[in-house]
């Protein structure tokens, strides 16, 4: 049978632990060669409102080791949004407060479908566990106090899985829409028995944290380089760092990367890949991105040569550092949703479809 999990199914079954161990081995796998993926590639088509763009994106990985072979779909109208000052990156599918994300998953022994997983739960833990692994490797050991800009998922997942890995006592989060920040350190605060505290002034969230990170859908940079203090380690999701901010980082950490394609090096690239149709605009709403490769080359650090001693990560507490994943999403998804399905199958959680309803006997 061929597991179709929702988002509640999921909620019920993986844990931040679980995603934090099925990412890095996943990464592992990555830099051994056991696993394989691509760069996220997005397809953008304009809409009949110009001001809109349909975008379909996908990433996809597997692993022999694992067994698990998955791609992570999306379909979104994507458009921008101006409220208090500040410009975001919106986007719905049907209507605005839906979206369409799935995540197919894979035997690959057997090539048979295993599940069909909403994509929602999942793809906010294993952003914040990549928080959580960057982090362990790069932040303070006592590191204790983070500044957060964003008070939506990821902001959300970021705290939980941060709190694994370094003794997290105190978030300062700003987010341009007061009751949603408010809303945001009362839950973070009653969940996990800790000081939070909404601030109005953006400057004032990097004030003595000792991990910054950006979590919005901001299009414009949120964090300013100069408020960066010594010893911070920063993450992002999407373009929460401005030029002024990397200009700042002494070691950046890249979780990983897609290999290029066999017989085709030239094809390699560090970021992801979008085509567009005649008529989406020169620079259109995008998927997430990392300025990293802004940086001088001497200055990143991949996670192999990392594990590996090639490397060191941060070499005195004063260094600014970094961390982001790169562009190793297909890798992610395999590992996670197969340690999702896992779970739910030895739960019965999950409704069941015959697996024959997605097979054929006619050859392509």
């Amino acid at each position: 049978m061929t597991l179709l999990l929702n988002n509640d199914d999921v909620r019920q079954v993986l844990t931040m632990e679980m995603t934090l161990d099925a990412l890095e081995r996943s990464y592992r796998g990555l830099a051994s060669h056991e696993a394989v993926c691509r760069p996220r590639i997005d397809i953008q088509i304009p809409t009949n409102d110009p001001a809109r763009t349909y975008q379909w994106g996908t990433m996809e990985g597997g692993s022999s080791v694992e067994g698990y072979f998955a791609i992570r779909l999306k379909s979104d109208v994507l458009y921008q949004m101006e409220y208090a000052g500040v410009v975001t990156n919106e986007k719905y599918a049907v209507q605005p407060g839906l979206f369409c994300g799935l995540i197919l998953l894979f035997d690959v022994h057997t090539a048979a479908p295993l599940a069909i997983l909403n994509d929602g739960y999942l793809q906010h833990f294993r952003v914040g566990a990549d928080a959580g692994i960057g982090a362990q490797h790069m932040a303070r050991a006592e590191a204790h106090v983070v500044g957060m800009y964003g008070s939506g998922g990821m902001a959300r997942s970021y705290v939980e899985a941060l709190r694994l890995v370094r003794p997290i006592d105190r978030v300062r989060v700003f987010s341009p829409t007061p009751a949603h920040r408010e809303t945001y350190t009362r839950e973070i605060a009653e969940r996990y028995d800790i000081e939070a505290i909404a601030v109005d002034d953006p400057r004032e969230a990097c004030r003595g944290a000792d991990i910054v990170c950006a979590c919005t859908d901001s299009a414009r940079p949120v964090l300013e380089g100069g408020w960066l203090e010594p010893g911070t380690h920063i993450m992002d999701v999407g373009g929460g760092l401005g030029p002024d901010a990397y200009a700042r980082v002494d070691r950046s950490l890249r979780l990983g990367s897609a290999p290029e394609p066999v017989g085709l090096p030239e094809w390699q690239t560090s970021g992801n890949v979008t085509y567009a149709a005649r008529g989406v605009p020169r620079a259109p709403v995008s998927g997430s991105s990392s300025g990293q490769q802004s940086l001088p080359r001497e200055k990143i650090i991949a996670l192999e040569s990392l594990l590996t001693g090639t490397t060191p990560g941060r070499t005195s507490p004063e260094q600014i550092t970094h961390s982001t994943r790169g562009n190793a999403q297909g890798a992610q998804f395999f590992a996670v949703a197969g340690a999702a399905y896992e779970s739910a199958k030895a739960r019965g959680i999950g409704r069941e479809l015959p697996t024959e309803w997605f097979l054929q006997d006619i050859r392509d």
